[in-house]
This record gives structure tokens, sequence and C-alpha cells, in this order.
């Protein structure tokens, strides 16, 4: 039988991506999304007949009951994304990134797969010299961070669940971000041709878009060894720092200007590594590199303009 997969927030800049990836797999997906940023993103699955889409809101406790009965994989992508947006907004924020998937939690039977993408800044400010593995204590020094985390417990503490920790996303989706590290860094490269960076040792981990759909597949394909478990979601040879990041896109745009600033500070303090290796041992390894990812933002910076695709 095709499973069926209920995704909250799938029109925003993952799940664009990622009904497609489960699409092209022989799942039935439904998104519910109250479209706050007026996405258009899913225009283009109005034609398959394994969409559909409902206009609602991950909060609203009776559809949410309605349509969970209906599914048998959920994805909980309904979050106001990223320490900016959270801070503007803190009680929206809890609401919408705990209260809503703690919800979903209780509504779902424990047959029911949830796999739920948290973040790995939830790590916080470590000294970026040692890696982060999933027993690694969380920190988290924002709202965003604290969110999440929680919202994880929560889903960990609960029978067939998976968490994904993703790295910092980058690469093209229908539903644009450019507030993410690598999407900012080639986009102020065309646009502005120069980059003023603080704290440039400072370091991350980074992932495709693409990859973490991919990784969605596998977990819920793989579910029966991998419940009950976070699992870090990045790519092994993008441990960066910001200044390693700004010149590998130089690489790309060879008259980027690139001033790294000894006094200032950048509000994100996240300093870490990630070790993916539990990923790795349960199957699956992010491909994707950054130079691919790169060379797909050149291209589709070609197509923008002035389109406001930040969240705050």
């Amino acid at each position: 039988m095709t499973e069926r997969v209920l995704i909250t927030g799938g029109a925003g800049y993952l799940g664009s991506v990622m009904c497609e990836h489960l699409l092209a797999g022989g799942y039935r997906v439904t998104v519910v999304d109250n479209l706050i940023y007026h996405q258009s993103s899913l225009f283009h699955f109005c034609a398959h007949p394994q969409f559909d889409f409902v206009f609602g809101d991950a909060r609203d406790e009776k559809l949410m009951a309605k349509l969970i009965a209906q599914h048998d994989v959920l994805i909980p992508l309904a979050c106001i994304v990223g320490a900016p947006a959270c801070d503007r907004d803190p009680l929206l924020a809890r609401i919408v990134n705990f209260e809503a998937v703690t919800m979903l939690n209780r509504l779902r039977s424990q047959q029911q797969l949830v796999v739920y993408p948290t973040t790995n800044s939830g790590y916080g400010a470590k000294s970026g010299d040692v890696f982060c593995t999933e027993d690694t204590p969380l920190e988290p020094i924002s709202l965003y961070g604290v969110t999440k985390s929680d919202a994880e417990k929560a889903l960990l503490d609960s029978a067939n669940t998976i968490t994904l920790r993703l790295a910092t996303v980058f690469g093209m989706s229908p539903r644009m971000r450019l507030d993410l590290l690598v999407n900012h860094f080639v986009y102020a490269a065309i646009t502005d041709r120069y980059l003023v960076i603080f704290e440039k040792d400072f370091k991350r981990n980074y992932v495709h878009i693409r990859d973490v759909a991919d990784c969605f597949l596998h977990c819920m394909k793989n579910r029966d060894r991998m419940v009950g478990r976070p699992y870090n979601v990045g790519l092994d040879s993008a441990n960066l720092s910001k200044e390693e990041l700004a010149l590998k896109v130089k690489e790309h745009v060879p008259d980027f200007y690139i001033h790294f600033a000894e006094v200032g500070q950048d509000p994100d303090k996240r300093n870490y590594i990630v070790s993916n290796q539990r990923l790795r041992e349960a199957g699956f390894e992010a491909k994707r590199s950054l130079d691919d990812g790169i060379r797909e933002l050149l291209k589709g910076y070609r197509m923008l303009k002035r389109m406001p695709f930040g969240n705050v």
C-alpha cells in the first residue's frame, strides 16, 4: 500500500524540495500550510495525482487531528525558523516550534512514524575544536535553538520517532531563503561584490537541501533500525569557518572582496564542528558538495531581481 505522508509547513524552503523527492519516491503527500510568506512554491505539484494541499495552520488542533488520522508518516516542518525571526515574536515561536509539535505528537498513534527536523545549532557556542556527536550535551544559545531542542526531547521520549539535527542548509528552492549562510555569502558575492565578516574563525557544518530531502526518505525506508535516536545531518567535508566558506565562494566569484573585521561581533555566536558518523553507520551520507551548491546558487540568482527571500 502506498504510504501517506503529512507535512506541516510543506510550502517552505525545505518542504518545497522534499515534496518533489517524496512524490518521485512514490509516496502520497499532503501539505498543510498557512502560507505566511505568500508562497507559490507548490503550484507545479497541483497536477500530480498523489499530491494534495490543505490551507490551514499546524496550531489548529481540530484540523490536525483530522489530518493526522489519515496519514502514516508525519513530518512537522512548520516552524518560525532562525534566531532573528524567533526573537521578533517569542510567543509565536514557542507556540509554533514547540507546542504545535507536542500537540501533533499527542494526537498521533504510536504506529505513526514522526521524522522531525531540528537543528545542530543546539550544540551552541562550542570551541569549534572538538566534533559534536549526538551524545554531546545540547546548549542552545538562542530561543530558536531552545524551542527546537525542547521539541526534539519531547519526541524522543515517545515511541516511533526519528530526529534529524540539520547542519546549515544551502541550495536553491522554489521558496528561496537568502538568510542562510552559504546562500547569503553567494548572494553578497554577486550583488554587493563585498562582505564584512566578524569572528571569521567561528565554524559550522553545512548540507545541501536535496541531501536533506533524501535523508528523510532514507529514514522512512529504514525506520525499524533508526527510530528512537537523533542523527546529525551534514556534509563531512563542510565543517568550515566563515573565512573558509567565504574563500570557497571567492573561488567561483573572483572579484568578491572579503573584509575580515578585527573589531566587532557577530550576533550569531555558534561555533562548532559536527560528526555525522551515526548517520553514516545508518546507511546515509550527504554527497552534494559546497562547490555543487555554489554553482547551483549562481545559476539560480540570475533569476532573482527584487524578491524578498528572508524570514524577517
